[in-house]
């Protein structure tokens, strides 16, 4: 018997190739309220409809954060992360609504300042349109121009003065819509107004709204989603017809006395 090699050729077992699971996802449009610039978000991704969920309740309430130098084109404002949900989704576009804003990690530490008093505030206030929202405020005291001393430090009754006009400024500029209230992030005019009032306790320097979250939502309508973006529902009256009716007789079913 001779030893070798057999002239067979066998097939080498090889794995089976995975498909890839994005070639199976289905991509949706984001878009941001009609208040800023550029409202078309980016893309998301998701999968197709089955296992008892469709595509449209895998999407519902889905977060995104975007720099405001992206929605409103300006690269001096990109430290202003603001948050949007998720509320409405048609066809391929899924309509968001503000949800919190924070201000970036590397911007928060450029504002500490050694020999200087950090003034911080907090509050809940209520929107006019139902929305609970928590607010929080970041202030640093200020030298004055011709000021020879190092330090710059408040004292405690004066941090408790002005955290207090932070709070009511707070409130009184939050009585109003949220779609409102999110104008007054962007143009920072809570801040300034802090700055004005505080200025007769302590000067302050480098006053931001460090951080805004929502709490809790009203149940909102599809029709409010979609004016926030700019769509115009018109609601049809109710108009019926109308009716003559007879006017009974007085006394009409009483029987005649002999």
């Amino acid at each position: 018997m001779t030893i070798g090699k057999s002239n067979r050729q066998f097939r080498k077992k090889g794995r089976k190739q995975k498909a890839d699971p994005f070639l199976k996802k289905v991509w949706y449009d984001v878009k941001a309220p009609n208040i800023f610039r550029e409202t078309q978000i980016g893309k998301t991704c998701v999968n197709p409809t089955g296992g008892g969920k469709t595509s449209e309740q895998q999407l519902d309430k889905r977060m995104f954060e975007v720099s405001l130098g992206d929605l409103n084109k300006d690269e001096r404002k990109a430290y202003m992360q603001f948050k949007f949900r998720v509320e409405h989704v048609s066809g391929t576009n899924c309509f968001t609504n503000f949800y919190g804003m924070r201000l970036t990690n590397d911007k928060v530490q450029s504002l500490v300042v050694k020999y200087h008093t950090l003034i911080e505030a907090v509050v809940n206030v209520k929107t006019t349109d139902g929305y609970t929202v928590r607010i929080f405020c970041i202030g640093f005291t200020k030298k004055d121009r011709n000021q020879v001393k190092k330090t710059c430090y408040a004292q405690s009754s004066q941090v408790r003065e002005i955290r207090r006009r932070m709070v009511n400024i707070m409130i009184k500029e939050s009585n109003c819509t949220l779609k409102e209230l999110t104008l007054k992030l962007i143009s920072e005019s809570v801040p300034k107004e802090i700055t004005k009032q505080c200025q007769s306790v302590f000067p302050l320097q480098n006053v931001y709204l460090r951080k805004m979250k929502v709490l809790k939502t009203p149940k909102v309508d599809v029709d409010t989603i979609l004016k926030l973006h700019g769509f115009e529902t018109k609601k049809k009256k109710e108009t019926g017809k109308k009716v003559n009716r007879k006017k009974k007789k007085k006394g009409g079913n009483r029987k005649k006395k002999n």
